[in-house]
């Protein structure tokens, strides 16, 4: 996709101020610190669209993103950052929940997991919601750069095997620095916007 056009359109706790474009949204979910805004960057080739916390967590709220006056990409609060209360927490699922429950023109939304890891039970749950909603999801690797190439196949086989995904659900690794991914995701993104 060629990118003409990419800003932070509106930051939202609640539906009233979710904005009203009518567009088809994207959103992401997935841990603190797991590179959404990473991606996001990426995605639009800017540096710093979408601010990038040295503290994971930070992202209290759902940022709205326009991408060329036609789609928007929805940052949701990440999950499973342990160093924030119980109660916060419950806070940030509720505002990620509404969103998803209530909103028509969310398209697909892209599950983000540290390649390097095995899936969380958050990750686990979080899938598992996605998957109950209906909606399309795709399944993106992040921090490639992080493990050799020769153990990409490892590491996304174990993904598969903690997210119970079937062979026909591809896992995209992602790298921001390698700028390694980018097109496989606007590929995926793109099949629901025809």
């Amino acid at each position: 996709m060629v990118i003409r056009k990419a800003e932070i359109i509106t930051s939202a706790v609640r539906p009233a101020q979710y904005p009203n474009t009518g567009w088809p949204e994207i959103a992401l979910a997935g841990r603190s610190n797991v590179g959404k805004s990473s991606l996001i960057n990426s995605l639009v080739n800017r540096k710093a669209l979408a601010r990038i916390g040295n503290t994971p967590g930070k992202t209290r709220i759902i940022n709205f993103y326009n991408i060329n006056d036609s789609i928007s990409l929805v940052d949701l609060p990440g999950y499973g950052y342990a160093k924030v209360s119980q109660q916060e927490k419950m806070t940030w699922g509720r505002l990620a929940e509404t969103y998803l429950n209530s909103r028509e023109n969310l398209k697909m939304i892209l599950l983000l997991v540290d390649i390097r890891h095995d899936p969380t039970p958050d990750d686990v749950i979080m899938l598992n919601y996605i998957r109950g909603s209906g909606r399309d999801y795709a399944v993106i690797a992040t921090k490639a750069d992080k493990i050799k190439r020769s153990m990409y196949r490892k590491h996304m086989d174990r993904i598969r095997v903690v997210l119970d995904l079937d062979n026909e659900h591809e896992i995209i690794a992602f790298s921001s620095p390698k700028r390694m991914g980018i097109d496989e995701v606007w590929s995926k993104i793109e099949t629901v916007l025809e």
